[in-house]
């Protein structure tokens, strides 16, 4: 049963505080992955779902945790794919009023209450982003990971998105009106990698594991 009930901010902080510490003791055993961000709402069937599945799986077979959502559609592909593979799986699942159902493919299990402490969760343990179709929420991971780089509040990560024919609309917005009216710099949108090719993940990742030898978790800050 999900409490709907409103919470105020000083009732959920210490439940926050919580969560976040029992991943970073999770993660100080797990070490860094790479999160896969993607839609609940697609179905096995679809050939999203195997393209994920792919992707999780190459992730295992480099050595590193595969981080996700722990729901269903494209977060259960992920987590599926490194499962299968005998790799590490992590699951960050949430609980939510019409989502409810957690994926069997998780080798670790990470339960959260509130958006807050589960994206921290994300963004402290990964090198890299590899961004599948989705809706608001991943829209809301997608630009979360882009600002905090961006700003500098966590380390250069590759940010993969994968879906041209997808992703390309947004893109170009951005591009033609927020880059056009100068709301980010020249260089943001080299932040990004659109791509449908599962190699050229692969390789970002691998470039990403070198960048980054030996990083340690750490809170965006």
């Amino acid at each position: 049963m999900i409490n709907t009930k409103r919470v105020s901010a000083e009732e959920q902080i210490p439940t926050i505080i919580a969560e976040m510490q029992n991943a970073a003791a999770a993660f100080r055993k797990i070490g860094m992955g790479v999160s896969v961000f993607g839609s609940a709402r697609i179905a096995r069937s679809h050939p999203f779902y195997a393209l994920g599945q792919d992707i999780g799986r190459r992730i295992a077979q480099l050595g590193l945790p595969v981080i996700a959502g722990g729901g269903p559609g494209l977060m259960e592909a992920a987590n599926r794919g490194a499962y299968e593979a005998g790799g590490r799986s992590i699951g960050l699942n949430i609980r939510l009023p019409r989502e409810t159902r957690n994926n069997p493919y998780q080798t670790d299990s990470l339960h959260f209450e509130y958006f807050n402490s589960r994206k921290s969760a994300f963004f402290m343990h990964s090198l890299a982003y590899v961004v599948l179709p989705g809706g608001f929420g991943t829209l809301d991971e997608l630009f979360e990971a882009i600002t905090l780089i961006q700003t500098l509040k966590q380390p250069p990560a590759p940010i993969i998105m994968v879906g041209s024919t997808f992703w390309a609309g947004l893109i170009d917005w951005v591009r033609a009106q927020v880059l056009a009216h100068h709301m980010i710099g020249p260089f943001d949108l080299d932040r990004l990698t659109l791509t449908d090719d599962v190699e050229d993940i692969v390789r970002l990742i691998q470039e990403a594991i070198q960048i980054q030898p030996g990083r340690e978790p750490a809170l965006p800050g």
